[in-house]
Protein backbone atom coordinates (compact mmCIF):
# COMPACT_ATOMS: atom_id res chain seq x y z
CA UNK A 1 0.00 0.00 0.00
CA UNK A 2 1.12 3.34 -0.86
CA UNK A 3 2.02 5.58 1.98
CA UNK A 4 -0.52 8.37 0.75
CA UNK A 5 -3.50 6.07 1.33
CA UNK A 6 -2.84 7.06 5.39
CA UNK A 7 -2.81 10.63 4.02
CA UNK A 8 -6.56 10.75 2.70
CA UNK A 9 -8.34 9.73 6.20
CA UNK A 10 -11.41 11.56 6.74
CA UNK A 11 -11.78 11.94 2.91
CA UNK A 12 -14.21 8.84 2.50
CA UNK A 13 -17.39 9.33 0.72
CA UNK A 14 -20.41 7.54 2.36
CA UNK A 15 -22.58 6.17 -0.91
CA UNK A 16 -26.50 6.89 0.77
CA UNK A 17 -29.73 7.03 -0.89
CA UNK A 18 -32.27 4.97 -2.14
CA UNK A 19 -31.23 4.63 -5.52
CA UNK A 20 -28.18 1.66 -3.92
CA UNK A 21 -31.80 0.31 -2.19
CA UNK A 22 -33.41 -0.24 -5.74
CA UNK A 23 -30.51 -1.63 -7.66
CA UNK A 24 -29.64 -4.12 -4.72
CA UNK A 25 -33.55 -5.80 -5.42
CA UNK A 26 -32.98 -5.71 -8.92
CA UNK A 27 -29.49 -7.45 -8.48
CA UNK A 28 -30.83 -9.85 -6.36
CA UNK A 29 -33.77 -11.21 -8.79
CA UNK A 30 -30.66 -12.31 -11.14
CA UNK A 31 -29.30 -14.98 -8.75
CA UNK A 32 -32.68 -16.97 -9.09
CA UNK A 33 -31.38 -20.13 -11.21
CA UNK A 34 -32.85 -23.61 -11.96
CA UNK A 35 -29.90 -25.25 -10.23
CA UNK A 36 -26.24 -24.94 -9.34
CA UNK A 37 -23.54 -25.22 -12.13
CA UNK A 38 -20.44 -25.57 -10.13
CA UNK A 39 -18.73 -25.06 -13.55
CA UNK A 40 -19.98 -21.69 -13.99
CA UNK A 41 -19.20 -21.34 -10.40
CA UNK A 42 -15.22 -22.24 -10.99
CA UNK A 43 -15.12 -19.90 -13.42
CA UNK A 44 -16.74 -16.89 -11.89
CA UNK A 45 -14.49 -17.51 -9.12
CA UNK A 46 -11.37 -17.52 -11.29
CA UNK A 47 -12.38 -13.83 -13.03
CA UNK A 48 -12.97 -12.81 -9.26
CA UNK A 49 -9.49 -13.51 -7.88
CA UNK A 50 -8.52 -11.77 -11.03
CA UNK A 51 -10.23 -8.23 -10.86
CA UNK A 52 -9.08 -8.89 -7.24
CA UNK A 53 -5.59 -8.90 -8.15
CA UNK A 54 -6.26 -5.44 -10.46
CA UNK A 55 -8.51 -4.08 -7.58
CA UNK A 56 -11.37 -3.55 -10.02
CA UNK A 57 -13.86 -4.00 -6.78
CA UNK A 58 -17.44 -3.91 -8.93
CA UNK A 59 -15.95 -6.65 -11.49
CA UNK A 60 -14.98 -8.76 -8.38
CA UNK A 61 -18.01 -8.66 -6.60
CA UNK A 62 -20.42 -9.02 -9.91
CA UNK A 63 -18.35 -12.41 -10.63
CA UNK A 64 -17.51 -13.57 -6.89
CA UNK A 65 -21.36 -13.26 -6.37
CA UNK A 66 -22.06 -15.48 -9.49
CA UNK A 67 -19.57 -17.95 -8.14
CA UNK A 68 -21.50 -18.18 -5.10
CA UNK A 69 -24.73 -18.30 -6.52
CA UNK A 70 -23.97 -21.33 -8.51
CA UNK A 71 -21.99 -23.11 -5.79
CA UNK A 72 -23.63 -21.72 -2.43
CA UNK A 73 -22.04 -24.57 -0.53
CA UNK A 74 -18.38 -23.47 -1.66
CA UNK A 75 -16.87 -21.31 1.55
CA UNK A 76 -13.84 -20.75 -0.31
CA UNK A 77 -16.08 -18.47 -3.08
CA UNK A 78 -18.59 -17.04 0.36
CA UNK A 79 -14.53 -15.89 1.75
CA UNK A 80 -13.78 -14.49 -1.63
CA UNK A 81 -17.10 -12.27 -2.14
CA UNK A 82 -16.09 -11.07 1.39
CA UNK A 83 -12.82 -10.00 -0.15
CA UNK A 84 -14.60 -8.40 -3.31
CA UNK A 85 -17.05 -6.23 -0.66
CA UNK A 86 -14.28 -5.46 1.15
CA UNK A 87 -12.47 -4.66 -1.77
CA UNK A 88 -15.50 -2.47 -2.58
CA UNK A 89 -15.24 -0.66 0.85
CA UNK A 90 -19.02 -2.42 1.41
CA UNK A 91 -18.34 -3.11 5.34
CA UNK A 92 -21.78 -4.49 6.29
CA UNK A 93 -21.87 -6.96 2.97
CA UNK A 94 -18.10 -8.40 3.92
CA UNK A 95 -19.42 -8.91 7.22
CA UNK A 96 -22.06 -11.51 5.82
CA UNK A 97 -20.74 -13.19 3.33
CA UNK A 98 -17.91 -14.09 5.80
CA UNK A 99 -19.61 -14.94 7.96
CA UNK A 100 -21.29 -17.27 6.09
CA UNK A 101 -17.94 -18.30 4.96
CA UNK A 102 -16.29 -19.06 8.49
CA UNK A 103 -19.85 -21.58 9.10
CA UNK A 104 -18.60 -23.69 6.13
CA UNK A 105 -14.87 -23.75 6.79
CA UNK A 106 -14.24 -23.19 10.41
CA UNK A 107 -10.65 -23.37 10.56
CA UNK A 108 -10.12 -20.38 7.75
CA UNK A 109 -7.83 -17.98 9.55
CA UNK A 110 -7.58 -16.12 6.57
CA UNK A 111 -11.47 -15.94 6.14
CA UNK A 112 -11.48 -14.84 10.42
CA UNK A 113 -9.35 -11.90 9.53
CA UNK A 114 -10.95 -10.72 7.05
CA UNK A 115 -14.08 -10.60 9.27
CA UNK A 116 -12.79 -8.98 11.91
CA UNK A 117 -11.56 -5.61 9.26
CA UNK A 118 -15.03 -5.78 8.53
CA UNK A 119 -16.20 -5.79 11.59
CA UNK A 120 -14.16 -3.48 12.97
CA UNK A 121 -15.13 -0.79 10.12
CA UNK A 122 -18.87 -1.68 11.10
CA UNK A 123 -17.85 -0.23 14.66
CA UNK A 124 -18.20 -3.77 16.27
CA UNK A 125 -14.79 -3.42 17.93
CA UNK A 126 -15.73 -6.10 20.68
CA UNK A 127 -16.47 -8.73 17.96
CA UNK A 128 -13.62 -8.52 16.18
CA UNK A 129 -11.41 -8.97 19.36
CA UNK A 130 -13.26 -11.91 20.03
CA UNK A 131 -12.81 -13.34 16.55
CA UNK A 132 -9.19 -12.66 16.99
CA UNK A 133 -8.86 -14.11 20.18
CA UNK A 134 -10.92 -17.29 19.08
CA UNK A 135 -8.54 -17.30 15.57
CA UNK A 136 -5.23 -16.48 17.00
CA UNK A 137 -3.63 -19.77 15.90
CA UNK A 138 -4.75 -19.11 12.58
CA UNK A 139 -3.50 -15.78 11.43
CA UNK A 140 -0.01 -14.87 10.91
CA UNK A 141 1.06 -11.96 13.74
CA UNK A 142 1.84 -9.52 11.73
CA UNK A 143 -1.59 -9.04 10.84
CA UNK A 144 -2.95 -10.10 14.04
CA UNK A 145 -1.50 -8.07 16.11
CA UNK A 146 -2.34 -4.55 13.79
CA UNK A 147 -5.78 -6.43 13.65
CA UNK A 148 -5.84 -6.29 17.52
CA UNK A 149 -4.37 -2.77 17.81
CA UNK A 150 -7.17 -1.75 15.32
CA UNK A 151 -10.06 -3.20 17.38
CA UNK A 152 -9.22 -1.07 20.41
CA UNK A 153 -6.77 -3.63 21.89
CA UNK A 154 -3.06 -1.66 21.11
CA UNK A 155 -1.22 -3.01 24.35
CA UNK A 156 -2.28 -6.31 23.38
CA UNK A 157 -1.06 -6.02 20.27
CA UNK A 158 2.32 -5.26 21.01
CA UNK A 159 2.45 -8.35 23.44
CA UNK A 160 1.89 -10.28 20.05
CA UNK A 161 3.88 -8.08 17.91
CA UNK A 162 7.22 -8.29 20.01
CA UNK A 163 8.18 -11.60 19.25
CA UNK A 164 7.44 -11.50 15.78
CA UNK A 165 9.80 -8.23 15.96
CA UNK A 166 12.82 -10.64 17.01
CA UNK A 167 12.43 -13.83 14.37
CA UNK A 168 15.26 -14.34 12.55
CA UNK A 169 12.44 -13.92 9.76
CA UNK A 170 10.97 -10.87 10.60
CA UNK A 171 10.26 -8.16 7.73
CA UNK A 172 9.82 -4.61 7.02
CA UNK A 173 6.26 -5.08 7.00
CA UNK A 174 6.14 -6.67 10.74
CA UNK A 175 8.55 -4.26 12.39
CA UNK A 176 6.50 -1.32 10.85
CA UNK A 177 3.14 -2.53 12.05
CA UNK A 178 4.74 -3.17 15.42
CA UNK A 179 6.04 0.64 15.71
CA UNK A 180 2.29 1.38 14.48
CA UNK A 181 1.38 -0.92 17.34
CA UNK A 182 3.29 1.23 19.61
CA UNK A 183 2.27 4.60 18.35
CA UNK A 184 -1.63 3.59 18.98
CA UNK A 185 -0.69 2.66 22.52
CA UNK A 186 0.69 6.30 23.01
CA UNK A 187 4.19 5.23 23.24
CA UNK A 188 6.00 7.42 20.64
CA UNK A 189 9.32 7.50 21.19
CA UNK A 190 9.90 3.94 20.96
CA UNK A 191 7.39 4.06 17.65
CA UNK A 192 9.51 6.28 16.21
CA UNK A 193 12.98 4.61 16.99
CA UNK A 194 11.36 1.39 16.05
CA UNK A 195 10.09 3.03 12.27
CA UNK A 196 13.70 3.87 11.77
CA UNK A 197 15.12 0.49 11.20
CA UNK A 198 13.30 0.55 7.92
CA UNK A 199 12.30 4.22 7.28
CA UNK A 200 14.79 6.62 5.47
CA UNK A 201 15.48 9.74 8.10
CA UNK A 202 14.39 12.28 5.44
CA UNK A 203 10.81 10.42 5.55
CA UNK A 204 10.94 9.72 9.55
CA UNK A 205 9.10 12.25 10.59
CA UNK A 206 6.70 12.65 8.06
CA UNK A 207 6.14 8.97 8.75
CA UNK A 208 5.16 9.70 12.31
CA UNK A 209 3.12 12.80 11.30
CA UNK A 210 1.13 10.58 9.16
CA UNK A 211 0.38 8.42 11.94
CA UNK A 212 -0.73 10.87 14.58
CA UNK A 213 -3.85 11.74 12.00
CA UNK A 214 -4.29 7.92 11.77
CA UNK A 215 -4.64 7.60 15.26
CA UNK A 216 -7.77 10.21 15.15
CA UNK A 217 -10.13 8.83 13.40
CA UNK A 218 -13.27 10.79 12.49
CA UNK A 219 -15.59 7.61 11.49
CA UNK A 220 -15.29 3.44 12.89
CA UNK A 221 -14.46 3.31 9.10
CA UNK A 222 -11.45 5.34 9.06
CA UNK A 223 -8.32 3.49 9.66
CA UNK A 224 -9.29 -0.35 8.09
CA UNK A 225 -10.30 1.84 5.07
CA UNK A 226 -6.92 3.50 5.05
CA UNK A 227 -4.90 0.41 5.35
CA UNK A 228 -7.07 -1.45 2.70
CA UNK A 229 -6.60 1.69 0.21
CA UNK A 230 -10.19 1.76 0.08
CA UNK A 231 -13.37 3.88 0.25
CA UNK A 232 -16.09 2.94 2.74
CA UNK A 233 -19.59 2.80 1.20
CA UNK A 234 -22.71 2.25 3.90
CA UNK A 235 -24.62 -0.36 2.29
CA UNK A 236 -27.67 -2.72 2.87
CA UNK A 237 -25.55 -6.01 3.06
CA UNK A 238 -24.89 -8.56 0.44
CA UNK A 239 -28.60 -9.78 -1.78
CA UNK A 240 -30.83 -11.65 0.24
CA UNK A 241 -30.79 -14.57 -2.58
CA UNK A 242 -27.44 -15.31 -1.29
CA UNK A 243 -27.63 -15.67 2.40
CA UNK A 244 -26.69 -19.45 3.89
CA UNK A 245 -29.53 -19.77 5.35
CA UNK A 246 -31.73 -19.54 1.98
CA UNK A 247 -29.79 -22.29 0.29
CA UNK A 248 -31.89 -25.77 -0.02
CA UNK A 249 -29.34 -28.02 1.36
CA UNK A 250 -28.55 -25.84 4.29
CA UNK A 251 -31.48 -24.49 5.61
CA UNK A 252 -30.80 -25.88 9.26
CA UNK A 253 -28.16 -23.19 9.80
CA UNK A 254 -29.14 -19.71 11.10
CA UNK A 255 -26.55 -16.30 9.86
CA UNK A 256 -25.52 -14.28 12.33
CA UNK A 257 -27.00 -11.60 13.43
CA UNK A 258 -25.94 -8.20 11.33
CA UNK A 259 -23.29 -5.81 12.24
CA UNK A 260 -24.25 -2.68 13.84
CA UNK A 261 -24.18 0.00 11.94
CA UNK A 262 -21.41 2.56 11.50
CA UNK A 263 -20.64 4.48 14.70
CA UNK A 264 -18.10 7.09 15.89
CA UNK A 265 -15.16 5.17 17.38
CA UNK A 266 -13.56 3.81 20.81
CA UNK A 267 -11.59 6.03 22.22
CA UNK A 268 -8.21 5.62 21.75
CA UNK A 269 -4.52 6.44 23.42
CA UNK A 270 -3.63 10.30 22.51
CA UNK A 271 -0.24 10.60 21.26
CA UNK A 272 2.64 11.92 24.39
CA UNK A 273 5.04 13.67 21.83
CA UNK A 274 3.79 15.53 18.72
CA UNK A 275 6.39 14.65 16.01
CA UNK A 276 7.84 17.48 13.87
CA UNK A 277 6.52 17.77 10.22
CA UNK A 278 8.74 16.99 7.23
CA UNK A 279 7.38 16.99 4.17
CA UNK A 280 7.10 13.35 2.31
CA UNK A 281 9.67 11.57 -0.15
CA UNK A 282 9.72 8.47 -1.93
CA UNK A 283 7.26 5.88 -0.11
CA UNK A 284 8.82 3.35 2.33
CA UNK A 285 6.93 0.18 4.19
CA UNK A 286 3.76 1.11 5.38
CA UNK A 287 1.97 -0.75 8.26
CA UNK A 288 -0.47 -3.13 5.38
CA UNK A 289 -2.24 -6.21 6.00
CA UNK A 290 -2.51 -9.31 3.56
CA UNK A 291 -6.51 -10.41 3.58
CA UNK A 292 -5.19 -12.37 -0.09
CA UNK A 293 -2.08 -14.64 -0.58
CA UNK A 294 0.49 -12.52 -3.00
CA UNK A 295 2.38 -15.22 -5.85
CA UNK A 296 5.52 -14.13 -6.11
CA UNK A 297 7.28 -15.57 -9.25
CA UNK A 298 9.91 -18.20 -8.42
CA UNK A 299 13.29 -16.41 -8.36
CA UNK A 300 15.58 -16.74 -11.24
CA UNK A 301 19.02 -18.36 -10.93
CA UNK A 302 21.79 -15.77 -10.20
CA UNK A 303 24.84 -16.09 -12.80
CA UNK A 304 27.98 -17.29 -11.22
CA UNK A 305 30.37 -14.56 -9.63
CA UNK A 306 33.78 -14.26 -10.75
CA UNK A 307 36.38 -15.24 -7.71
CA UNK A 308 37.81 -12.47 -7.47
CA UNK A 309 35.91 -8.84 -8.52
CA UNK A 310 37.93 -6.08 -9.26
CA UNK A 311 38.08 -3.35 -6.73
CA UNK A 312 35.92 -0.46 -7.58
CA UNK A 313 37.29 3.46 -6.59
CA UNK A 314 34.87 5.43 -4.22
CA UNK A 315 34.79 8.39 -2.44
CA UNK A 316 35.06 8.33 1.16
CA UNK A 317 31.68 10.19 2.91
CA UNK A 318 29.64 9.51 5.65
CA UNK A 319 26.79 8.04 4.43
CA UNK A 320 25.68 4.43 4.95
CA UNK A 321 23.96 1.48 2.60
CA UNK A 322 21.32 0.12 5.22
CA UNK A 323 20.63 -3.06 4.15
CA UNK A 324 18.12 -4.33 6.88
CA UNK A 325 17.29 -4.67 10.93
CA UNK A 326 17.57 -8.14 12.85
CA UNK A 327 16.85 -9.76 16.12
CA UNK A 328 20.34 -10.09 16.68
CA UNK A 329 23.85 -9.97 15.40
CA UNK A 330 23.75 -13.72 14.75
CA UNK A 331 20.84 -13.40 12.17
CA UNK A 332 22.51 -10.08 10.76
CA UNK A 333 25.52 -12.20 10.06
CA UNK A 334 23.48 -14.92 8.34
CA UNK A 335 21.87 -12.61 5.92
CA UNK A 336 25.21 -10.62 5.31
CA UNK A 337 26.71 -14.01 4.22
CA UNK A 338 23.66 -14.79 2.01
CA UNK A 339 23.25 -11.12 0.57
CA UNK A 340 27.07 -10.81 -0.27
CA UNK A 341 26.87 -13.94 -1.93
CA UNK A 342 24.35 -12.66 -4.32
CA UNK A 343 25.63 -8.80 -4.95
CA UNK A 344 29.25 -8.94 -6.33
CA UNK A 345 29.70 -4.82 -4.93
CA UNK A 346 29.07 -5.83 -1.64
CA UNK A 347 31.88 -8.46 -1.16
CA UNK A 348 34.22 -5.60 -1.63
CA UNK A 349 33.24 -3.67 1.70
CA UNK A 350 33.11 -4.39 5.40
CA UNK A 351 29.76 -5.58 6.82
CA UNK A 352 28.79 -3.13 9.82
CA UNK A 353 26.55 -3.27 12.82
CA UNK A 354 24.93 -1.00 15.39
CA UNK A 355 22.49 -1.76 17.95
CA UNK A 356 19.61 0.20 18.71
CA UNK A 357 17.85 -0.44 21.80
CA UNK A 358 14.41 0.56 23.23
CA UNK A 359 11.91 -0.35 25.53
CA UNK A 360 9.82 -2.56 23.37
CA UNK A 361 12.55 -4.60 21.83
CA UNK A 362 16.48 -3.90 20.27
CA UNK A 363 17.24 -4.68 16.97
CA UNK A 364 20.29 -5.17 15.04
CA UNK A 365 21.08 -2.79 11.84
CA UNK A 366 23.31 -4.13 9.09
CA UNK A 367 24.97 -2.24 7.08
CA UNK A 368 28.25 -1.06 4.70
CA UNK A 369 29.65 2.47 4.78
CA UNK A 370 32.26 5.16 4.55
CA UNK A 371 30.36 6.90 0.85
CA UNK A 372 29.41 9.72 -0.62
CA UNK A 373 25.59 10.13 -1.74
CA UNK A 374 26.29 9.03 -5.36
CA UNK A 375 28.47 6.02 -4.57
CA UNK A 376 25.92 4.88 -1.67
CA UNK A 377 22.87 5.44 -3.95
CA UNK A 378 24.95 3.22 -6.80
CA UNK A 379 25.63 0.54 -4.26
CA UNK A 380 22.32 0.71 -3.24
CA UNK A 381 20.48 -0.11 -6.39
CA UNK A 382 23.00 -2.86 -7.29
CA UNK A 383 21.78 -4.16 -3.96
CA UNK A 384 17.95 -4.15 -4.92
CA UNK A 385 19.00 -5.28 -8.36
CA UNK A 386 20.34 -8.69 -6.76
CA UNK A 387 17.03 -9.38 -4.45
CA UNK A 388 17.68 -7.68 -1.67
CA UNK A 389 16.30 -4.52 0.13
CA UNK A 390 18.34 -1.28 1.21
CA UNK A 391 18.11 2.48 1.70
CA UNK A 392 20.46 5.36 1.90
CA UNK A 393 21.46 7.73 5.52
CA UNK A 394 24.02 9.32 7.80
CA UNK A 395 26.14 7.12 9.65
CA UNK A 396 24.58 6.53 12.98
CA UNK A 397 27.12 4.48 15.17
CA UNK A 398 27.37 2.01 12.54
CA UNK A 399 31.26 0.32 12.78
CA UNK A 400 32.46 -2.51 11.26
CA UNK A 401 30.99 -5.78 12.93
CA UNK A 402 32.47 -7.99 15.24
CA UNK A 403 31.82 -10.95 13.72
CA UNK A 404 33.53 -10.15 10.64
CA UNK A 405 36.16 -12.06 9.26
CA UNK A 406 37.84 -10.76 6.09
CA UNK A 407 38.28 -14.18 3.58
CA UNK A 408 42.10 -14.31 3.83
CA UNK A 409 41.87 -15.07 7.47
CA UNK A 410 39.29 -17.46 7.08
CA UNK A 411 41.42 -19.34 4.62
CA UNK A 412 44.20 -19.31 6.50
CA UNK A 413 42.48 -20.68 9.88
CA UNK A 414 40.78 -23.80 6.97
CA UNK A 415 44.03 -24.44 6.64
Amino acid sequence: MKSRSLLSIGAVLLALGSAGATGMAVHGAAFATAAPNAQKAAREARSAQKALAARKAAAAVAHAEQAVANDPQRGDYRALLGQAYLLAGRFASASEALRDALVLNPEDGRAALSLALASIGTGDWGGARNLLQAHAARIPATDLGLATALAGNPNAAVEILAPAVRAPDATARTRQNFALALALSGRWGEAKAVAAMDVAPDQLNARMLQWANFARPANAYDQVAALLGVQAVQDGGQPVALALARQPNLAALTPAPAPAPLAAPEPQPEPQVEPAIMPAQDAAPTPVFSPAPVRVAAARPAKPLPPKPAPVRVVAGPYVVQLGAFANAGAARDAWQKLSGRVAALGRHKPQGATVPSAATSLYRLSVGGFARPDADSLCRAVKTGGGSCFVRMAAGDAVASWYKPASRIGVAAR
